[in-house]
């Protein structure tokens, strides 16, 4: 198989294998991470974007609320993807942004680049088939679900004793 691209390394029953993406699920292939799904990642900007509108309706009155919004989402953004790899909204879907190069967090000035891209809508509406929009092209990052694998089995098999 051709390699696609630096993050890329394989294709695997509906999971992207990253390079240097440590899977905590069992399910997964090892070294293999499951991409966040389009309402997970929804649902995460949903959540930040009410927080950022509470936010900016303390230091505006409407109708400058909505353009206030869009500072604390881009500082909101660059400080919690950019060093925890999750934003509030992030956390509560169950999804990530890390770096496709070393996995790890993408760091503040990335994380504000990704966010001003994505606060122009377009790149985000232009997406590849692993649904990477082109401001985490733009960023080196990629949207990973961080759900954990389900409970194991205990190993025990009941007896008919």
């Amino acid at each position: 198989m051709a390699q696609l691209s630096p993050y890329f390394a394989g294709r695997l029953g509906g999971f992207v294998t990253l390079r240097s993406v440590p899977s905590t699920d069992e399910t997964t292939a090892p070294g293999t991470q499951r991409t966040a799904g389009f309402g997970a990642r929804f649902l995460a900007l949903l959540v930040d974007w009410i927080l950022c509108l509470m936010l900016a309706g303390l230091v505006a009155r409407p109708p400058a609320t909505g353009f206030w919004a869009y500072p604390f989402l881009i500082a909101e953004y660059g400080f919690f993807a950019g060093l925890y790899t999750q934003t509030p909204g992030m956390w509560l879907a169950k999804v990530r942004c890390v770096s496709t190069a070393d996995s790890g967090p993408i760091g503040i000035p990335r994380a504000v680049l990704r966010t001003v891209l994505l606060c122009l809508v377009v790149p985000v509406l232009i997406m590849d088939r692993y649904g990477r929009g082109l401001h985490d092209k733009a960023a080196g990052s990629i949207m990973l679900s961080s759900r954990s694998a389900p409970p194991e089995d205990s190993g025990t098999t009941p007896t008919g004793d």
